[in-house]
């Protein structure tokens, strides 16, 4: 075997430190941010017996939310009513009672309404109709277009594979009160002719809390 010389030792020596020296560490890449949580929408209805707030879940129920604030932001709740209430003396035909009443924009506007909106099943969205859960009216499916109702006590037969529609498709939930609920209980308990609210009770004002 040959061996080197002491002459070109030395120079290897020398080198060593720079020619084996390790390879620097890249600059680690700056965590990208995180996205703001989605700040939960918050409507105002005032109402002649009062005022309900309203927190609508974007994040479960987008198109349904987007609905509801288009005809929110335009002005069409605004003289609008509630005029319809359920109660367990007021259904003799149907054999899955229900709580609810039910209102809609101002009869006058009924004519610029937008196309109905796709059913957000909650088998899908995870929300339930529980007491002061806020939804959608419908007939058949896909066809709700700006009639809500809000609940009152828990009802699971409103939900995805409830009985209280045929189809068993449940209604789109979308939201919820969190103030005012003794008032959805006051109008509920308005005089009616069956479940017509007679008179109805005025929507005076309905607007997105700031």
């Amino acid at each position: 075997m040959n061996l080197l010389s002491s002459a070109c030792l030395a120079v290897l020596l020398t080198l060593a430190p720079t020619a084996f020296a390790a390879t620097p560490k890249k600059a680690a890449k700056p965590e990208a941010a995180k996205p703001e949580p989605t700040r939960p929408v918050r409507v105002v209805l005032q109402t002649e017996k009062g005022e309900i707030e309203l927190e609508l879940d974007e994040a479960h129920a987008p198109k349904t939310v987007r609905n509801f604030l288009f005809y929110v932001d335009g002005g069409f709740f605004d003289g609008g009513v509630f005029h319809r209430t359920v109660k367990p003396d007021n259904q003799p035909n149907n054999k899955v009672k229900i709580e609810v009443i039910q209102g809609g924009i101002n009869p006058a506007r009924e004519s610029e309404q937008r196309p109905p909106i796709p059913l957000e099943r909650t088998n899908v969205t995870g929300l339930k109709h529980q007491d002061g859960t806020v939804s959608m009216a419908r007939d058949t499916p896909d066809t709700a277009v700006s009639d809500f109702f809000i609940c009152l006590g828990d009802q699971p037969e409103l939900d995805y594979g409830g009985k209280r529609n045929p189809d068993g498709q449940g209604f789109g939930a979308f939201g919820r009160v969190v103030k005012g609920l003794d008032v959805v209980r006051a109008i509920q308990q308005s005089p009616a002719n069956g479940q017509q609210l007679t008179p109805p009770v005025k929507l005076l004002r309905v607007t997105r809390k700031p």
